[in-house]
This record gives structure tokens, C-alpha cells and sequence, in this order.
């Protein structure tokens, strides 16, 4: 992201080309009397001079996410979330995007404690999460979250099959909140293993039975088991919009979910959310969103 170099060059630029243009002025005055139009205090030069206020944003994401967010084989940072919030950044003049990279499980800590501004890891939108932080309106993407199993696991079909079972899912994500939902409900049925390692690894865990499930969105199969060893089953357990997330009862964050929402309906009407999405996610998921 290059916004912030580039303004400084153009202030740099200006001030300079006020700074001659002053000098004219001076000349001028002491000849013709009109010294006021160059004096230091004049309003009117000392607003042209002052530069436009970008604001830091400090964005919390992740690195083990394939498609996502990831680390390329060139070492760089990148995937559908990181990508995309650079053109969302290039639209926001007054904004200027530092992405910070941790594991999934402290991006809302990191948001509660003011170490980021915001969190940007595909994140839903569910009534737990809504109680205690603050989201944007625009979805940026739509999926549905069904189990998935082993190729040749034919004994699951839903949450009750996994009774005894072990499921794998990543600490404080939607996934979880389903899981530890029913087992408030059924005493603890569930085995909940909570994910260490990158999301690539399920595949690992799962044809080898070190748990026999777990729960993702539509879109994660594919990304995640390119060569099929997995398979989504059951009806869907749930739907959401993807949104970013703020801290709530802030003013500050407010105003930036409004102005990622006016950049988010641009990215859509010219078509550059769509192709964001079918490029890494391998479908445009960003179509269908929850009413």
C-alpha cells in the first residue's frame, strides 16, 4: 500500500510551491503595500498549506488460511481478505490499512484490548458475537457451514451422529460457537478439539482419525482438500454474512464500518468484489446474503 508515500510526496510538493509563491508575494508587498495578502497569519494561505488527515487503521488477520489470508511461496502476505482490503483501502483517501498477522484466536482479544482497529479473517455474523462487538452492514461475502467428514465415512449425517465423536474446529470461531451451542444443550456430547495449527492441516487430522470431523463453510472444502479425501454432509447447519469487525460503542469505529460499507457497494456495482472472490475462493460468494 502506497497511499501514504504518495501523500507525503504531494504535501511536500505543495509546500514547496506555497513556499515560492510566498516569496513572490513578499516581493510584491513591499512595493505595491499589499503585505497583508502575504502575512503569515493569513487563513487562507495557512489551510492550503495544511495537509489532508489520513487516519492509521491497524487490521488484524491471520497467515494459515489457504486462499484467505496465507503466506505465498514468495513470502508475501496475501488471498482473498488481504486482497481485498487493499482495494477497499485505496478507496478510502482518509484511511491507511496496516495489516498485523496472529493466530485466529487472538484477533478479538486484540480487538478488545485496542491493539487492532479492526478484524478482517472472514468472519460471521452471529447473535453471540453481535452482543458484545460492532459490524459492518455491507456483507462481503455469504456461506452456509455443513459437517465435514472422511471420503469413506457413511455414519455422520448431523450434529447428533457426532455424539462420542471428536470434532475439530478453531477456538473462538462461528464453527465453535455451533458446536459448544449443542453441547450446552446435550451435556457436553461433543469431544470439542480446538485447532493449533493452519487450517490445511484438518485434512491430516481427519483421514487419520484423530478426530472424525469438522465443521467449515460452503467454499472451504475445495480450498482446504484439493485432492478430495473430504465431504460436506447433512443440511447446513447455519448461514451468515461475512462482515469485518469493530469495537462497539465507539464513535471512531462507527465512522470507519460506514466508510468500508461505501467502498464495499463500489467494489460490487464495478464488479471487482466478484472477481476478488471467484480468483481465490474459486466461486463468487459474495452474491447471496442473509435478509
Amino acid at each position: 500500500m502506497k497511499k501514504v508515500k504518495k501523500s507525503i510526496g504531494i504535501v511536500l510538493g505543495t509546500v514547496l510551491a506555497l513556499a515560492l509563491a510566498g516569496c513572490g508575494n513578499n516581493s510584491s508587498a513591499g512595493s505595491n503595500g499589499n503585505a497583508a495578502e502575504a502575512a503569515p497569519g493569513n487563513k487562507d494561505t495557512a489551510a492550503a498549506a495544511e495537509p489532508a488527515k489520513v487516519t492509521p487503521i491497524i487490521v488484524g488477520t491471520g497467515t494459515g488460511f489457504p486462499q484467505v489470508c496465507f503466506i505465498d511461496e514468495n513470502g508475501k502476505l496475501t488471498g482473498f481478505d488481504v486482497e481485498l482490503l487493499k482495494e477497499i483501502d485505496n478507496r478510502l483517501a482518509q484511511y491507511e490499512f496496516e495489516l498485523q498477522t496472529m493466530d485466529f484466536s487472538n484477533l478479538l482479544l486484540s480487538l478488545d484490548t485496542r491493539k487492532i482497529d479492526l478484524v478482517a479473517h472472514v468472519m460471521e455474523k452471529n447473535p453471540e458475537r453481535e452482543q458484545k462487538y460492532l459490524f459492518n452492514k455491507e456483507p462481503y461475502a455469504h456461506w452456509r457451514n455443513r459437517i465435514i467428514v472422511a471420503k469413506d465415512n457413511n455414519t455422520v449425517q448431523s450434529l447428533d451422529d457426532l455424539k462420542g465423536k471428536k470434532a475439530l474446529t478453531g477456538a473462538t470461531s462461528a464453527q465453535a460457537q455451533i458446536l459448544e451451542n449443542y453441547n450446552k444443550e446435550h451435556d457436553n456430547a461433543i469431544s470439542i478439539v480446538y485447532q493449533n495449527g493452519a487450517a490445511n492441516d484438518t485434512v491430516s487430522q481427519i483421514t487419520t482419525g484423530r478426530v472424525d470431523a469438522t465443521l467449515a463453510a460452503d467454499f472451504v472444502l475445495p480450498v482446504i482438500d484439493p485432492q478430495s479425501k473430504l465431504k460436506a454432509v447433512g443440511d447446513e447447519l447455519s448461514s451468515a454474512d461475512i462482515l469485518y469487525v469493530l469495537r462497539k460503542d465507539d464513535a471512531d469505529s462507527q465512522t470507519l464500518a460506514d466508510a468500508i460499507d461505501g467502498a464495499l457497494k463500489e467494489l460490487k456495482a464495478d464488479g471487482t468484489l466478484g472477481k476478488l472472490s471467484t480468483e481465490w475462493l474459486g466461486a463468487d460468494v459474495t452474491a447471496d446474503e442473509v435478509k
